[in-house]
């Protein structure tokens, strides 16, 4: 029998569609209702509620808990304070991406961490190997459950439940109360707007879920699919594991793993002059720096709408423009005399209903990553393949003020 989230008895009855499918062997709907693009807008115009529950949870704690963490994370968890959250990755020791993931950092000596696939025996090994004996790993994944509020409406929903919305910047953390349940709230996201992600016990989530939704119901507050999060995703610039990159553990040969710096991340790796720590993959990715040995740059592109148009209207149909994600590898190629002259590759594809416009996340060479720079992106049309005019630009596609807007609190 598939799992199900501590949510799921109040989901179950909302979704209109009756489809559901399996993240890490937990039932999730891609859509509740029949438009994922209604969806959509509840982010980006009202406010949301989503349950990523299936993350996998991790609880790191003792004396030796931040030691652990840094020797195991690409951006220093020691800048990380107590009351604050850190998005970041982990490397093998060649230096390529295994997860990313963001960490929570509740007291001096404990920490939570969210991670897509399983990560316990990783982290188990790496205390052994690193002789940390004052640390506890603690698998937190089906004791807890996660709800994301998320919109423009997201702060002022929670502040009806609890003082401790307000105060809370971005990437903040806090435990707080809300409906009596005990949580614990972090500004962050998935979607690149503002909002909440909170964390309660399984046996307290339907209380939380409920206070929500009251709280929500005259600011239109519906629950969301992972296509509609995913939608909202590529815009904000987020990647996402499996799609744009692969646990380089699981993977076969170097082609399909890739480091930080490819993917984008270099910035994770500010200070690393002034930082002795010695983590998992730091020689092989100060070599790579050194040598500017990036086989990729990670970039948008934001495809010619009249080019789009022109390749289907010649087929004698009509561009998809409703609906459309994709997760599939597309090729792209460079623009000039020589056609079909292959450069590099998109991961995810969106037509944005914000930005009226197909978007992808593509990896390109480094000489084709400059803002403005015109690649042809590979589409299929009626089973053939055609080119259209693309242009790379930088990531996000969309960062709106309000995600990381300072509320005031009542005098």
């Amino acid at each position: 029998m598939p799992l199900t989230t501590p949510f799921h008895d109040r989901l179950a009855p909302l979704n209109r569609t009756g489809i559901w499918k399996h993240w890490s062997g937990v039932l999730v709907a891609p859509s509740y209702q029949h438009s994922a693009t209604a969806e959509y807008w509840a982010i980006r115009n009202a406010v949301s509620l989503l349950d990523t529950s299936p993350l996998f949870k991790y609880r790191i704690r003792g004396t030796d808990a931040e030691r652990l963490l840094a020797m195991a994370l690409v951006r220093d968890p020691r800048t990380c304070r107590p009351g604050r959250a850190q998005y970041t990755c982990w490397c093998d020791a060649r230096g390529f991406v295994l997860q990313d993931g963001v960490v929570l950092r509740l007291e001096p000596d404990e920490f939570l961490l969210t991670a897509a696939e399983p990560a316990l025996r990783h982290f188990r090994q790496l205390a052994r190997k690193r002789g940390l004996t004052r640390v506890e790993i603690l698998d937190e994944t089906r004791g807890f459950g996660i709800l994301a509020l998320q919109g423009p409406h997201a702060h002022t929903v929670l502040a009806r439940l609890t003082d401790a919305a307000t105060p809370l910047r971005y990437f903040g953390v806090t435990r707080a109360r809300v409906a009596g349940c005990r949580v614990v709230v972090s500004r962050t996201g998935y979607t690149g707007d503002l909002g909440y992600e909170i964390w309660v016990r399984a046996g307290e989530a339907t209380r939380l879920w409920d206070a929500l939704f009251d709280a929500g119901a005259e600011f239109n507050l519906i629950p969301i699919g992972t296509t509609a999060l995913k939608m909202a995703r590529i815009e904000a610039g987020l990647l996402l594991i499996g799609a744009d990159f692969h646990n380089a553990a699981l993977r076969w040969v170097d082609a399909e793993r890739d480091t930080p710096v490819e993917l984008g991340w270099s910035w994770m790796m500010r200070g690393l002059d002034d930082d002795d720590r010695d983590f998992e993959g730091r020689s092989a990715l100060e070599a790579a720096l050194r040598g500017d040995r990036a086989r990729w740059a990670a970039v948008g592109l934001m495809v010619d709408w009249h080019d789009y148009e022109r390749v289907y209207t010649e087929a004698g149909m009509l561009p998809p423009r409703h609906e459309i994600y994709s997760e599939a590898t597309t090729s792209i190629y460079r623009r000039g005399p020589r056609p079909w002259d292959y450069a590099g590759y998109a991961s995810s594809f969106v037509s944005s209903p914000l930005m009226q416009t197909p978007l992808a996340l593509a990896k390109v060479p480094r000489d084709l990553a400059e803002p403005g720079t015109e690649v042809d992106l590979e589409v299929s049309v009626v089973r053939r393949p055609e080119t259209v005019l693309a242009r790379v630009t930088d990531l996000p596609f969309f960062n709106p003020p309000r995600k990381t807007a300072r509320f005031e609190e009542a005098p």
